[in-house]
This record gives C-alpha cells, sequence and structure tokens, in this order.
C-alpha cells in the first residue's frame, strides 16, 4: 500500500505534539463526511471512520463532532478490520462555522485547520464590493488568513483597472489575485499560495469559476463545472465538502457558498479596519457614526477618504451579527431594546411618555394628570 506523507497533508508538530498525548491511537485526518461516517487519510491509507460513543455522549455541539479538515485520533490506521474509530478531535488552529439548520442557535463547523482561505469573486456581473466585505468578515473570525481571487479576468474587458481600485479601498491588507480560466498560466498567482503542509480553502458566490480552479491545481477533473449562462453566471455543482491533496504539496477544501456561512462571528473589526481606526478620534467612545456631533467616520466620508456605502454595509453586518441565531420573538426585544437605548431603556421612555401626557392633558383646577414631574 502506498504511504501517505502526512506532513504534506498539514500534520505539523503543533498536532503531532498534541497527539502524543494518547497513545496507542493513530492520527489522521478527515478528508469527506456523508452523515454518520467519514473519510480519513492515515500514513496508511485512505479508510472509513465513525465516531466513539463517547464522543457522542460528550458532545454539547455540533461544533464537538469531527469536520472536514479535523486532524482526528483512531483506533486503527488500516482499512482492513472494519471501520476505524474516531476517539479525539485534536485542536483546530482554525475553522469555518455556520449555524446549524432549523431553530436551534447552534453551531456547526464546515471545514478546519486552514492555512488560506481564497474569496473568489467573478471579474463579471458579480462583482460586489459589498458582499467582499462580508467575505472578509467571515474569513477573518475563521482564523485563517484571506486572500481575494478575481476570477474570469477575460470577462472584464477595459475595467479591470478601476475594479482593482475600486477593491484596494474595502481590502485593507488583503492580497488581491486575478486569474482567468482560458489562459493557460492564468491559475500560476494562486499557486504560490500552495506548498508542502498548507491547506487552502475556496469560497464565494456560486459560478464563480472556484471548481475550475481547484481542478487546475489539482491536474484533474476532481469537481464538475458548467459553463457560463447568458445571464453571465455560473451554477453551483459543489455537493459536498472535501479535502484533496494537490500535487506538488498541500491540499485545497472547497467550502459552501455563503448562503451557508452566516456573519454571525464574523470578525469586523479586521474587515473594516478603516472604520475602527476611524473610531477611536470621535468625540464619544460610543458612537454609532449616524448623527452624533464631531464623528471622525462621518468627517472622513464628508472629506472624500470613506464611502457611504462602506458604511451603511459595516452597520448593516453589525446589525446582522446581533440578530442573528436569535428566533423572532428574541429579534423583536432587541430591536425594542436598541429602539429606546437614547432614552434610558423602555422604563424610562414610560415615564418620559407619561410626562408628555401630563405636560400636554392637564386636568380641571390647573393640576396634571399623573405624576408631578418637575
Amino acid at each position: 500500500m502506498k504511504q501517505i506523507n502526512m506532513e504534506n497533508m498539514g500534520l505539523s508538530q503543533r498536532f503531532i505534539t498534541e497527539s502524543s498525548q494518547y497513545p496507542g491511537l493513530h492520527v489522521g485526518r478527515v478528508i469527506s463526511q456523508y452523515k454518520d461516517l467519514y473519510r480519513v487519510v492515515t500514513e496508511d491509507g485512505e479508510l472509513a471512520a465513525e465516531i466513539s460513543g463517547k464522543i457522542r455522549f460528550d458532545a454539547k455541539n455540533l461544533s464537538d463532532f469531527p469536520a472536514v479538515g479535523d486532524f482526528v485520533m483512531l483506533d486503527r490506521n488500516k482499512d482492513n478490520t472494519g471501520n476505524a474509530i474516531i476517539h479525539h478531535v485534536l485542536a483546530r488552529k482554525s475553522a469555518f462555522i455556520r449555524k446549524a439548520a432549523g431553530t436551534s442557535n447552534d453551531e456547526q463547523v464546515v471545514a478546519s485547520n486552514i492555512d488560506t482561505v481564497f474569496i473568489c469573486m467573478s471579474l463579471n456581473s458579480d462583482f460586489n464590493l459589498r458582499r467582499v466585505e462580508r467575505y472578509l468578515g467571515i474569513a477573518w473570525d475563521s482564523g485563517a488568513v484571506p486572500v481575494i481571487v478575481l476570477t474570469k479576468a477575460d470577462l472584464c474587458g477595459s475595467d479591470l483597472s478601476q475594479k482593482l481600485l475600486e477593491l484596494e479601498k474595502v481590502a485593507c491588507g488583503v492580497d488581491v489575485l486575478v486569474t482567468s480560466s482560458l489562459a493557460e498560466d492564468g491559475y500560476k498567482p494562486v499557486r504560490s499560495y500552495l506548498g508542502r503542509g498548507k491547506t487552502i480553502a475556496f469560497t464565494g458566490s456560486s459560478g464563480v469559476g472556484k471548481s475550475t480552479l481547484i481542478n487546475r491545481l489539482i491536474g484533474r477533473d476532481a469537481l464538475p463545472t458548467r459553463d457560463i449562462g447568458s445571464d453571465d453566471r455560473g451554477r453551483h455543482t459543489t455537493t459536498r465538502r472535501e479535502l484533496i491533496a494537490i500535487p506538488g504539496g498541500g491540499a485545497v477544501i472547497d467550502t459552501p457558498g455563503m448562503r451557508e456561512l452566516g456573519i454571525e462571528s464574523a470578525d469586523l473589526a479586521k474587515a473594516f479596519a478603516d472604520i475602527d481606526e476611524l473610531s477611536v478620534k470621535c468625540r464619544f467612545r460610543d458612537c454609532t457614526h449616524t448623527r452624533e456631533p464631531n464623528c471622525a467616520v462621518q468627517q472622513a466620508i464628508n472629506d472624500g477618504l470613506l464611502s457611504a456605502e462602506r458604511l451603511a454595509n459595516y452597520l448593516k453586518l453589525k446589525k446582522e451579527a446581533k440578530y442573528e441565531g436569535l428566533n423572532s420573538r428574541q429579534i423583536e426585544t432587541e430591536k425594542i431594546t436598541a429602539m429606546f437605548a437614547e432614552v434610558g431603556g423602555i422604563k424610562n421612555a414610560r415615564k418620559l411618555a407619561k410626562a408628555k401626557q401630563c405636560r400636554e392633558n392637564p386636568v380641571p383646577g390647573g393640576r396634571k394628570q399623573g405624576r408631578d414631574y418637575r
């Protein structure tokens, strides 16, 4: 049987050290999942595995279960005596997380132990700065380093320089790569981020060319793709997450589209570092950047240093992150609380309303209804 180089699959000294705490068990990495059954790669090849009863009993959240990209401890490393048993999940260094389906607030790990996440966006009608800001917030929060990959440069025409200039204003400190699936060397800028032991992930809207890029990197059509339709958009064809080894070093994971990745735990401080820095100069520490005097953020907009659209998206994502995972009643309570925050809360608002009623509706004899507010 062909030996697998686990270091090339991302098994760093960090994981080797932790795995030594479990004598008698073997380390492997989850490469795919089918409901309750996992495919795991070890130094002796691939094998099927399932979780132990202890993991199932001790798990408090869905995030406690193994996910694609996890390093796990197994009772065997050869597929010759039935399914292997996963006894432990080693500590993750990064993770993409989404809200679990249903009404539960539970979180599920989509993919883990990623070094670089490529945020793919097509240079056709899919180009959207507000969407990039959202992706960056999620990527920074995962613990991986984001890189923006612009695909389908052949469809951009003469607008490339202008789009790169626009992107520079929102991608604070993030590398931007331009690729084309038509040119033979159109994917080479991505290769510089690969290498022995590196794990990369691709995310982005459906049909932007993620699967095409991955197929180019691994040298075969492992993932299905479809041509762009008449509406200038592709169709999402990836049906599951899978970790695939890359010839020459490293591994790649194709992650779901944005519709599956929530904003609840996004790192907006990094995604909007410029607004965060400006906020320090605001007069009020809790400035909302809407109507307060001496607001440095609003001043930057007036001076043409910051776009009003970027601030609007920042405030929108902050609100979305606050409400993500709440049911309708909880969301309504949060909205009411925020509505009355400026007047000291709901109780104080009731007092103010009652005082106003007393002033506007005095009773005969000069006395006002209700309490005597001074």
